[in-house]
């Protein structure tokens, strides 16, 4: 289990996570999201013991990343940014890190002939998308236990994203690790991810279940011959309500069945309950605290 614990940290003399606490269970994928700027780069930095925060603990099993080797080996990181050593071939690249880590390397072969990736080529000529290919072929071709993925889907092309989310999907299954994704596309996470957090001003804002979470939060399209308007709901919960004419439309948590009784003792001429995606949710969350 990771937790970050009253985590505080500063970058350039600014405030990116203030008093920061979540906890991401074992054996799941785990999806990060939130606004640019709201602190997903550095929260994913300091789990992978890239940053050291100032204040408060980043755990792993009950014990401190900060200086431990033993974490780390277990670990492996692939940011925004991809960094290689100058003039590095896949080969090399796959050497160096046999280095650090334990290798498979029957997988690090069948993604390369699935991938029709040049061993040989240097990375240094490849586009972003292709670099993001080469470091992702290397984090699942390690024996590792945490894999930390920030925006590495990004510039992917569908069938490329595929692959790797089948194959992150087996690793879960099959090795019991724990991957941490954060990722601006939120179908693509509700695709692959179990479990989330959303941030929003350095804190983390609501995290859990996605599926539970999806259904705790309830839409409603509704129709009255009364002209209604949002006070007459008060007494709900209320994330997001719109009206044109006569329709509403309610976005509100609680128990689906007071608040069916509810709107229903208003009279409506018409009501229907409808679906909530991952990026609904996310976007009602921000919407609620604004």
């Amino acid at each position: 289990m990771i937790e970050l614990q009253n985590v505080f940290k500063r970058l350039g003399g600014l405030t990116v996570l203030d008093d920061f606490n979540v906890t991401i269970k074992d054996k799941t994928v785990f999806g990060l999201i939130g606004t640019n700027g709201a602190g997903k780069s550095t929260m994913l930095r300091c789990i992978a013991g890239v940053y050291e925060v100032d204040s408060g603990k980043v755990t792993i099993d009950g014990l401190d990343i900060k200086n431990n080797d033993i974490i780390k080996k277990n670990m492996f990181f692939v940011g925004d940014d991809c960094y290689y050593p100058i003039n590095s071939t896949i080969n090399s690249l796959k050497e160096f890190y046999k280095t650090f880590y334990n290798f498979d390397e029957v997988k690090y072969e069948k993604y390369l002939k699935i991938l029709n990736l040049d061993p040989n080529k240097l990375i240094n000529n490849f586009s972003k998308g292709m670099k993001r290919q080469v470091f992702l072929l290397i984090a699942i071709s390690l024996d590792i236990k945490v894999l930390i993925l920030d925006e590495s889907f990004d510039g992917l092309d569908p069938y490329v994203r595929l692959i790797f989310k089948k194959e992150i999907a087996t690793l879960v299954e099959e090795k019991d690790i724990t991957v941490i994704i954060s990722s601006h596309n939120l179908r693509e996470l509700e695709d692959i991810c179990d479990t989330f957090a959303i941030i929003e001003n350095k804190k983390i804002i609501v995290s859990g279940d996605i599926d539970f979470s999806k259904n705790s939060i309830n839409k409603f399209q509704v129709v009255f011959n009364e002209d209604l308007d949002i006070n007459s709901f008060k007494d709900l919960d209320i994330f997001h309500f719109n009206k044109i004419g006569r329709v509403i439309t309610i976005v509100c948590k609680g128990d689906i069945e007071y608040i069916k009784k509810y709107i229903n003792d208003k009279n409506p001429i018409f009501m229907e309950i409808l679906p909530i995606n991952f990026e609904e949710l996310f976007i009602y969350e921000i919407e609620k605290r604004r």
